[in-house]
């Protein structure tokens, strides 16, 4: 409560954080293991110049992409997949013996065009802001998504092949990990809230 001695306003910001609502959960409860799910944001800036302001926030493309193939790409991964092509060695743990089978409930491509610069060439810029739910991710694979989509717009990968590196489970057949500076945590989906 404010004002007693020996307690924190949690209304005040918290440094870069600030504690919007607080509610009390039964016992048992675990801020990991009790979500439902995730969504995460991963920011693409695709210009043909940097912008050194966004260096920290977000990954920046200099070549133009194509981002009806990402979106075509991006389709294939929703659903039940086993994504152990889109996993990370290391992390917490191996995964061995534990499950990589996991459940994408949405992907979006949202595309905002953003002001050109005198210098931008030779393609318009867009910042492409890649938002994925699912019940859970394996360790670095939305980067990986990501990566991989980076890859197809680029041309590298075919978009019609992620189906084949799905089933095949080879990591080296998907894309690079994205670096981390692109990627958000937006939401932890909960059972008990409306809608889930």
């Amino acid at each position: 409560a404010v004002g007693r001695p020996g307690r924190r306003d949690l209304t005040a910001p918290l440094g870069d954080l600030r504690i919007a609502a607080a509610c009390e959960k039964p016992a048992g409860f675990h801020a990991r293991f009790s979500a439902a799910g995730k969504t995460y944001r991963y920011r693409i800036r695709n210009a043909a110049q940097p912008d050194i302001f966004q260096r920290n926030y977000c990954y920046q493309i200099n070549r133009c992409l194509n981002t009806a193939a990402m979106r075509t790409a991006s389709e294939q991964l929703i659903g039940e997949h086993d994504f152990r092509a889109f996993m990370s060695a290391g992390g917490n743990g191996s995964y061995e013996g534990q499950s990589t089978v996991r459940t994408i409930y949405d992907i979006d491509l949202d595309i905002k065009t953003l002001h050109p610069t005198p210098c931008e060439t030779p393609f318009n810029p867009c910042e492409i802001n890649l938002t994925i739910t699912g019940n859970g991710f394996l360790y670095n694979m939305v980067r990986i998504i990501a990566g991989t989509l980076t890859e197809v717009g680029l041309g590298r990968i075919d978009p019609a092949a992620v189906t084949g590196i799905l089933t095949a489970g080879d990591r080296t057949r998907a894309g690079h990990t994205a670096p981390p500076q692109g990627l958000y945590l937006v939401k932890v989906h909960y059972p008990s809230e409306k809608g889930e």
